[in-house]
């Protein structure tokens, strides 16, 4: 299968993380490898990348994209929430490009979206038991209501919650159609946005830890940042650009370069709608 990938915000990210020829830097969401090779270039002649993917279709691709760049790029399957237990040295520069890729939408086999029928996965490691189709059959009512609630800030959670359990009695819920049906039944539309967005939302952040993995890898990585050197944090939903904003608010260690998030322009948007909702956040570390 072919995946097209455009990388969000890509001008911004390199020109607010200052690269220069030589620069060390760390792409902790590699993704398929987008921005990866416009730092390679940026860093050229003698500049290395190291990459982090939990997802290893991903990385593999992102690896035979970077292939023309030689052994300046090391490939590490891996969250990089594992940073911290890794001897891989200090960096000029970091980047992390939050949220799932659009690879994760195009193919059905993952289970991320609901726009096509697909197996309620969700994992962007398949070597991790959890996957959605486990909580959304074995995790109880209440559970389902909290989940929904706190990572889709959905205000339907109990409602969309008792559905499920109901449905669940009746047949095993293992399609994504089914899951989008049985939600659509129970909260109708309201605008272009459907009823199932936020379920499938914090489906994915609870099945992958997204929010816990942003916490301990960025925690982890800053440590590895050179004095002077910047981090780059593109968000796609509220609840990752609060804890961001959180953290680099906590550390007096680090000076923001971006006193609000860049955004994307109107002409991006047109080209890349992925970039309607990105945020991109900036520190330096003093």
């Amino acid at each position: 299968m072919t995946f097209t990938h455009i990388p969000v915000l890509a001008d911004e990210v390199l020109n607010g993380l200052a690269l220069k020829p030589g620069s060390r830097v760390l792409d902790g969401t590699v993704g398929l490898g987008g921005h990866a090779m416009l730092i390679l270039a940026a860093t050229s002649p003698n500049g290395e990348l190291v990459a982090f993917d939990r997802d290893e279709r991903n990385l593999a691709v992102a690896q035979e994209r970077c292939a023309e760049f030689g052994d300046r790029a090391t490939f590490i399957h891996d969250s990089f929430a594992s940073i911290g237990t890794r001897d891989i040295g200090t960096f000029d520069a970091m980047l992390f490009d939050l949220g799932f890729s659009s690879v994760h939408v195009d193919d059905a086999s993952r289970g991320f979206s609901f726009m096509k029928d697909g197996p309620l996965d969700m994992r962007y490691d398949v070597r991790q038991e959890l996957s959605a189709e486990v909580v959304v059959n074995t995790w109880t009512r209440e559970d389902l209501t909290t989940i929904f609630r706190r990572f889709g800030e959905e205000p339907r959670s109990a409602i969309i919650a008792k559905a499920i359990v109901d449905a669940r009695r009746e047949m095993r819920i293992d399609t994504t159609y089914q899951l989008a049906e049985i939600v659509a039944s129970v909260v109708h539309r309201s605008g272009k946005i459907h009823p199932a967005t936020k379920v499938f939302q914090a489906l994915r952040i609870v099945v992958n830890d997204e929010l816990g993995e942003v916490e301990r890898g960025l925690a982890a990585a800053l440590a590895a940042l050179n004095p002077g050197g910047r981090c780059a944090v593109i968000t796609f939903h509220s609840l990752e650009d609060r804890l961001v904003k959180t953290l680099f608010k906590t550390r007096t260690d680090l000076m923001a370069i971006t006193k609000k998030p860049i955004v994307a322009t109107e002409k991006e948007i047109a080209e890349n709608p992925r970039s309607r909702s990105a945020k991109l956040r900036i520190v330096q570390k003093k």
